[in-house]
């Protein structure tokens, strides 16, 4: 069992100097799974033309306050200022927090914004859009069924944002490369 027991920690000694390695695949995996979801989510929020990046669809808005838009008959024009400044908010972030984990910019705090991120689209899927009375996409802990949208997929999201918030980048990153030089 000595024997067995050395051999086991000798293999995985290496793991425990690898503080490079788990920031680096969770931004690889966070590039190779979320990326795209987060831009094309985005894309869909932009308005028409060069100037779409400033006028969010009508779209955007129904997304991010369903119940608002339905009481206002789906005119924006009817929203408040305070209605448009989180509709660009959160289309922006939808762009720069994902291409900052990406190039490992800022990515603790980008990590951070986007776990933020995540729970707001979470709230809003589970009261803005009726998530709630639909147990299949709530989705349960515990429940040998692994593929819930919210319940399941998300905290794994957040796990994934988690690491990257607690190691940061890792070594093939901007951060690292902005770091000043230890003495």
């Amino acid at each position: 069992m000595n024997t067995l027991n050395r051999l086991h920690n000798s293999v995985f000694a290496r793991f425990d100097r690898a503080e490079w390695l788990l920031p680096l695949l969770a931004r690889l995996v966070f590039a190779g799974v979320l990326l795209t979801y987060f831009w094309a989510s985005g894309l869909t929020k932009l308005g028409d033309g060069i100037g779409g990046i400033f006028t969010p669809s009508v779209g955007a808005y129904a997304q991010i306050f369903p119940r608002a838009m339905e009481a206002a008959g789906y005119d924006t024009s009817q929203l408040s200022l305070f209605h448009t400044l989180v509709v660009l908010a959160g289309t922006w972030a939808e762009f720069i927090l994902p291409l900052l984990i990406l190039l490992g910019l800022l990515t603790r705090l980008a990590a951070l914004g986007m776990i933020g991120f995540v729970l707001v689209q979470t709230a809003t899927d589970l009261i803005g859009h009726g998530a709630l009375a639909h147990p299949e996409t709530l989705g349960a802990w515990f429940d040998r069924i692994p593929d819930s949208p919210i319940m399941d997929q998300r905290a794994l999201w957040l796990l994934l944002l988690m690491v990257l918030v607690v190691k940061g980048a890792g070594a093939l990153s901007l951060d690292r490369l902005l770091r000043p030089a230890k003495a």
